[in-house]
C-alpha cells in the first residue's frame, strides 16, 4: 500500500512534501520561460512547444495578461496556470472596484501564493504543477516574482523556469545589469536561450510580452518584432 505521505496526507520521512517535488519535475521538464527586469520595465517571455502548421502563432499558451499593468509567463500543466491567472484576473478586478486603483503587484503574488500554498496541506487535493514569473509596474516602479507549486513567491531582478533553467540563469548571472535598457533586455534573454536550448530556439515559437515603466501597459510583441530581436540576438 502506497504510504500516506505519498498521498499528501503529510510530510516524508526526510521531511519532504512528495507531491510538490511531483510538480517541480513536470515544471522542470516544461518549455522554458523567464523574465528580467530593468529599469525600464518588465520583459517576459517564453518558447511554446512546437506548433502544427495549422495553428494559430499568435496564440499563446505560456503568456497571460492578468491586468492592464500586470502579466504572467508560465512553466508547467498549462490548464492550472488558466485557473490561477482567472483568478488573479478576478483579484485584479475586485480591487479596482474597491479601491479604484491598480492592484499593487506583491499583494496579487501573496493572494496568489496563498491560494497555491492550500493545496499542499488537504489531502485529496494535487498541488498546482505551474510555476509563474509574475512582472508588472506599479506605483513603486517594476517588480518581478516567481511563484511556484510550493506557494513560496520570491523577488526577482530575473528569473527562468522549466527546461535548462539553471544554465540560463548562470548565463543572467554572467551578462544582467539593471542599467540595461528594456531592448537590451529583451536580446539578453533571447541570447540566453539560444546558448542554452540552441536550435530548440526560434521566432515561432518565442512569444515576447513587455511592460514599460512610463506606460504601465502589457504588451506582447508581434512575430515581426520577435523575429527582428531573435536575429539581432544571434
Amino acid at each position: 500500500m502506497m504510504p500516506g505521505y505519498d498521498r499528501l496526507y503529510g510530510f516524508s520521512p526526510d521531511g519532504r512534501i512528495l507531491q510538490v517535488d511531483y510538480a517541480m519535475v513536470m515544471v522542470n521538464n516544461s518549455p522554458t520561460a523567464w523574465g528580467i527586469q530593468v529599469e525600464e520595465g518588465i520583459v517576459l517571455a517564453g518558447l511554446e512547444k512546437k506548433i502544427d502548421t495549422l495553428q494559430d502563432r499568435t496564440f499563446s499558451q505560456k503568456l497571460f495578461q492578468i491586468d492592464e499593468h500586470i502579466a504572467t509567463v508560465v512553466a508547467g500543466f498549462n490548464s492550472d496556470a488558466r485557473l490561477l491567472v482567472e483568478y488573479a484576473r478576478n483579484e485584479a478586478q475586485v480591487n479596482r472596484l474597491l479601491y479604484d486603483e491598480p492592484v499593487d503587484v506583491e499583494f496579487l503574488v501573496r493572494r496568489l501564493s496563498n491560494t497555491v500554498q492550500s493545496y499542499t496541506q488537504h489531502a485529496g487535493m494535487r498541488p498546482f504543477g505551474i510555476s509563474m514569473l509574475i512582472g508588472g509596474v506599479d506605483m513603486v516602479g517594476a517588480s518581478l516574482y516567481q511563484l511556484d507549486p510550493t506557494g513560496i513567491y520570491f523577488k526577482y531582478f530575473a528569473s527562468a523556469i522549466g527546461v535548462g533553467r539553471e544554465d540560463i540563469l548562470k548565463y543572467f548571472r554572467d551578462n544582467y545589469s539593471i542599467n540595461k535598457s528594456l531592448d537590451e533586455a529583451i536580446t539578453l534573454g533571447i541570447r540566453g536561450s539560444i546558448e542554452v536550448l540552441k536550435d530548440e530556439v526560434a521566432p515561432d515559437r518565442l512569444r515576447i510580452g513587455v511592460i514599460r515603466t512610463d506606460e504601465k501597459k502589457f504588451r506582447v510583441l508581434s512575430y515581426e518584432e520577435t523575429k527582428e530581436y531573435f536575429e539581432k540576438a544571434k
